[in-house]
Parts: C-alpha cells; structure tokens; sequence
C-alpha cells in the first residue's frame, strides 16, 4: 500500500490483472470514491473475438463488486427503475475496433430487461448515424423495441446549455428521451486532449464539440459535463476496457492496441478518468514510450473537473477506493 500522490494506484497490480483487491492508502474523509476494475484474462474466445458469456460474468462481476450485492440483478436494481427510459451512451466516432463493443452492450441490455426495463425503453445513441453503423450497430427507431439512434436523426434541443467556458445544445435524446444515462466510453488515447473516458465521452451530446479540442480540452470538457441535464442523468459509468488503444486515438490503430480483457465502473467520472488514465500511462512507459505530459497533452481537464467550483468528483488517489475483481 502506498501514500504519494502518484503512487496511491499501484501500477503493477493495475496491469497485472492479479484477482486480489488493489486498496489505496486511507484518507481523512469520510467517503471515497469507488472504482472497480473486473478483468477477465480469458475473455477472447478462439479467433480473438470477446467471449459473450464471460463478458456477461465479467460485468456481472464488476456490478456486483460496485454495487456490494450478492445478485447481478440486485445491482442492476440500484441503477435503474421501472418506468425510466435508461440511455446507453456509446462511442462509435472510430468504427469498429475502437468503438464501445457490441458485445457490451448486448450484456448490459439483457440485464436492464431483467431488471424491469422493456425493450422500448431503451436507448442506445450517440452522434451519428453513420458512426453507429459503422461500429456495427443497426439504427432503429421503432419505439416498441430497442432504439438505435445518431443525434444528427434525433436532432438538438434549441435551449443553449451554459456554463464557464463551454455554450452547446444537447442532444434531443438526453434532453427529451432519456429519463438516465449510462455512459459507456471506450479505454484509450487521444491524440490532442490526452485521454476520451468518461468525461470526453459526452461532447457526443453536444453539436459543437469541434470548438473544444484547445488547450488539450481544459477547461471545455469538464464544463461541458456541469451542465445541470447532464450531471442530473447520468447515473453510472461502465468503461469498455476489452480492447485499450495507449497511443494513436481516437481513431482505432491496431499497432497501439492491446487486449486489456477489462470493464472499469464508477459512478464518479473523475476517478474512473484518473483511472483509466493511469492505465494508459502505464502501458506507455511497458511500451518505452513518453508520457502524456511530454507530449503537451497530459488530460489536465481531469484535475480541472475536481477542482472546487466544479467537484464533478474526485483525482487524487487516496480518495478513491480502487478493487480488482
């Protein structure tokens, strides 16, 4: 167990995929943030593809470990309720390869529909059309069964969301349609903000994200996710960490990729975004190459959310509680 600000997440253990819980040092406060890691080193079934079922039992895992129950649909019961039309916010901008998996989000889909969400009651978007089917994801609007939608289908709220440096109009889908969001972000690089988690996840909820890539994101992305609809529907965060990619994103390079096997859940964006972070930075310096602050895109935007205006949440290691499942 280690205390330094740098040192609270213990890198080796990180990579290594040991089953064995990873806890960091203890704090003064009186609640931490939760971050599980659930890894499955079996997860490829012959030809490299991800097994459906041991994704099933890996997320499984992951819920349940978060949620602290001895039931998946125990957990899943925690994050949703009969009656709310639940958003599944992938990231299809890179195609196949880097996008949120299929696989995934089939998983989450059937355990949603066993606990209490119909099919017609959930929404699986992102910002376009053509960067879902891209993915693999077949659009579909008929309001009886699963929806599959871009943005651009779905239009745009005409009320300017607001605040600090960042002014956008959301997406009709988590304004109007979405009653909660799950956010299901891809583990891996970007070439100009450091890093596309959790955070970075959500300028494909807005119609200007193209303005916000200066000064590696800072403070743009962390604004964009204060804006009230946002902090008021997005109720967990599953991070798809099947397949990472440390350099050369968003868009999906083969060369920079590796099969991580892993799913990370939070309900905190920030310390799941330090997370993930940490991973990449450690595969980096495995891989002999410069960290992100060399490179002038170290993911400042991460510190800049859990700054005391914002407290989006939390990135200093000793406040968050990280487990390996």
């Amino acid at each position: 167990m280690r205390t330094g600000s740098q040192d609270g997440i213990t890198r080796r253990r990180l990579l290594g995929g040991g089953a064995a819980g990873v806890f960091l040092a203890r704090a003064a406060a009186s609640e931490k943030s939760k971050v599980v890691v659930a890894r499955d080193a079996a997860l490829r079934a012959a030809g490299g593809s991800p097994d459906s079922s041991r994704v099933l039992k890996m997320l499984d895992r992951g819920m349940q470990s978060f949620y602290a129950c001895d039931s998946p649909l125990d957990a899943w019961k925690k994050v949703v309720r009969p009656g709310e039309v639940i958003g599944l916010k992938v990231n299809c901008l890179s195609g196949r390869g880097a996008a949120t998996s299929l696989v995934l989000v089939e998983a989450i889909c059937e355990r949603l529909q066993q606990a209490g969400i119909p099919q017609k009651d959930i929404v699986i978007w992102d910002r376009l059309n053509s960067d879902l089917e891209r993915a693999g994801y077949r659009v579909a609007s008929r309001t009886d069964r699963i929806r599959c939608v871009g943005n651009d289908a779905a239009g745009y709220d005409t009320d300017l969301a607001v605040y600090g440096s960042a002014g956008s109009l959301l997406s009709n889908t988590l304004v109007k349609t979405c009653d909660a969001v799950i956010n299901l972000p891809v583990l891996k690089d970007h070439g100009i903000v450091g890093v596309t988690l959790a955070l970075k996840n959500l300028f494909g909820a807005i119609h200007n994200p193209n303005k916000y890539h200066t000064n590696a994101g800072d403070p743009y992305i962390a604004d964009v996710n204060m804006f009230p609809v946002v902090r008021r529907k997005m109720r967990l965060t599953i991070c798809d960490a099947i397949t990472a990619q440390y350099e050369g994103g968003p868009s999906y390079m083969p060369q920079w990729s590796w099969p991580y096997n892993g799913l990370i859940v939070a309900r905190d964006p920030v310390a799941l975004d330090y997370t993930g972070w940490q991973i990449l930075e450690g595969k980096r310096a495995e891989k002999g190459m410069k960290p992100l602050r060399e490179l002038r895109r170290e993911p400042r935007y991460i510190a800049t959310a859990a700054d005391a205006r914002r407290g989006l949440g939390t990135n200093d290691p000793r406040l968050i509680d990280l487990v390996e499942v």
